[in-house]
């Protein structure tokens, strides 16, 4: 094939060297523009030194609990009762008194023996009794307990300053972190497991205050209470509830995330129990927003000014996206505090303080 002439040649090599100008400089300008992306943080070679760190405040909670005959007898089938099985059955167990033992979990958040737990593991306790990782039994107290949350503070006399861990943020925590699970599953004690955070925001339909962390750690009886930590040792949750065919851990756990949880101890540790906000109003989820569907009379928002039919779009300045999210927002401002409530009426935003009032016990309203 003949050699093409010099011009074309020049012209060919001038074309791929303006080829290759023009893509070193899209690339250049590519990495420019591009935000430097974020490193994903890996599990470490071991877990080791965490759980070295966080678990001498881990702790196993033995509660026990007082059955009575009548108690027992109200589990006996109604169709049962009047017949000479159940006459025979109250007969001989009718007057008794039975002890049933339980177990849970928990952590101590500060040295003087204050500890975190769930509600439904000390609830009904007579007496309770805490294990601490050096061997020691103590006897606790309760010092406050909210149902709705599931959450309750207990405290352990010590001679000696306890270990304790720390809160962290859970509004920070992902999807795809790495957490441990620290706990006394099944009764065994000082057990710990890993994974990672499946989800977030999980209702599960156990009340307006439902919005838990879903963890594939695995998470079995005797975990509840037990923290949830971050890679730096924070808890970020506390263990609650798992869901399962067996009763064992089939690698899907829910926690409480340590944004509510920790509001909530705090509250319980300095008053006993949780005030929680109400505006006294009925609401509904609409397409842009969370509709005034009906007012209390004498209710906080009503006398504010607040009417049917307003769309909730913010509290506090904050986003609010369906009724239960306005409930729970409302819930943590302590009555008597002003709330902020950003209403579209008639086409026009308005902002509308109200002081809040003390929500009912058993109010499903906001």
């Amino acid at each position: 094939m003949p050699a093409a002439p010099a011009l074309f040649r020049s012209y060919a090599m001038q074309r791929q060297r303006l080829s290759q100008s023009l893509f070193l400089s899209l690339a250049l300008l590519a990495t420019a523009c591009s935000p430097h992306p974020a490193k994903a943080r890996g599990a470490p070679d071991s877990l080791a030194p965490l759980v070295k760190k966080v678990l001498p405040a881990v702790v196993n909670i033995a509660v026990t609990e007082t059955v009575t005959g009548g108690e027992v007898l109200g589990e006996l089938p109604r169709e049962l009762r009047d017949t000479p099985l159940g006459r025979e059955f109250r007969r001989r167990f009718g007057n008794s008194h039975e002890q049933v033992a339980g177990a849970g979990s928990g952590f101590i958040i500060d040295p003087s023996g204050i500890i975190v737990t769930n509600n439904h593991v000390v609830d009904h306790a007579d007496k309770i009794v805490v294990s601490l990782t050096d061997g020691r039994e103590l006897p606790a107290t309760v010092i406050g307990r909210d149902e709705l949350t599931d959450v309750a503070v207990i405290k352990v006399k010590s001679s000696t300053s306890l270990p304790s861990v720390a809160w962290g943020d859970s509004r920070r925590a992902e999807v795809g972190d790495w957490i441990l699970a620290a706990g006394n599953p099944f009764g065994l004690g000082g057990s710990v497991s890993v994974g990672i955070i499946s989800a977030e925001g999980r209702d599960l339909g156990s009340g307006l205050f439902s919005n838990f962390l879903q963890l594939d750690a695995p998470i079995n009886p005797g975990n509840s209470g037990g923290p949830v930590f971050n890679m730096d040792g924070e808890v970020i949750g506390v263990s609650s509830v798992i869901v399962s065919p067996t009763g064992a851990s089939v690698g899907i756990g829910f926690a409480i995330p340590s944004d509510g949880a920790s509001r909530t101890v705090a509250q319980l540790i300095s008053k006993g129990s949780i005030a929680r906000g109400w505006l006294g109003v009925s609401v509904e989820d609409g397409d842009s927003g969370v509709t005034i569907a009906g007012l209390d009379r004498n209710g906080p928002a009503a006398r504010s000014g607040i009417r049917a039919g307003d769309v909730v779009t913010a509290i506090n300045g904050e986003k609010i996206d369906n009724a239960r999210g306005l409930i729970r927002a409302v819930a943590v401002v302590a009555p008597g505090n002003s709330v902020r409530v950003t209403v579209r009426r008639q086409g026009r935003q308005l902002e509308i303080p109200v002081d809040a009032g003390r929500r009912p016990p058993e109010q499903q309203a906001g």
